[in-house]
């Protein structure tokens, strides 16, 4: 989980599972492994999901942190500042580790849940990450299944509608959502 939260910045899904399946394969997805493992060795596994150089040197650094932090070894989840501490961790990643691998009631903010939530109206997009993090928080009960299962929910909705071009037909949101409307102003015609 965490080994996918570091390879899935700024690469699509398909790619991490390649790159998971060549750790597995290699047996490179403990801290002690991705320690012990040669830079040339991590940067051939993880390839597939881009930016393979810094993806490497940004799992060897996450590895050295457990392996000396030791909250794995006692199931002590470690604070959010220390995960931020990290070399090339930064908030979403985090906060993914808290929430999918430490089970933490954590909302996890991605660019799918700010495109979202900038078309409805909710947020600019350039609210500050813990901003739109509280907002969503604040809106549900602290509970990691159901931020687990809206984190999900939306990402699928902004695969499916609110891409980058939106597909308004058949939203479920459309109604509510005032972008299909300005989309058309803009481009003097209705939205797909």
């Amino acid at each position: 989980v965490m080994v996918g939260a570091v390879l899935t910045q700024n690469t699509a899904w398909r790619n991490v599972v390649q790159a998971l399946g060549n750790l597995r394969r290699d047996r490179l997805l403990s801290p002690r492994a991705v320690h012990t493992a040669s830079p040339a060795v991590l940067r051939r596994a993880v390839r597939s999901s881009g930016y393979y150089n810094q993806k490497a040197k940004k799992l060897k650094y996450l590895a050295n942190f457990f392996l000396k932090d030791g909250c794995l070894r006692t199931g002590r989840v470690p604070h959010r500042a220390a995960l931020l501490s990290i070399w090339g961790v930064g908030e979403e990643t985090a906060d993914s580790i808290l929430l999918y691998a430490f089970h933490e009631p954590v909302f996890v903010i991605d660019a799918y849940t700010r495109r979202l939530l900038a078309r409805l109206g909710w947020a600019e997009e350039k609210t500050s990450y813990r901003q739109v993090q509280e907002m969503m928080q604040r809106s549900l009960p602290p509970d990691r299944v159901k931020y687990n299962e809206y984190h999900a929910l939306i990402v699928e909705h902004a695969k499916r509608h609110c891409r980058k071009k939106p597909v308004c037909d058949g939203c479920p949101v459309a109604l509510m959502c005032p972008w299909p409307a300005s989309l058309a102003e803009r481009a003097g015609e209705t939205p797909s």
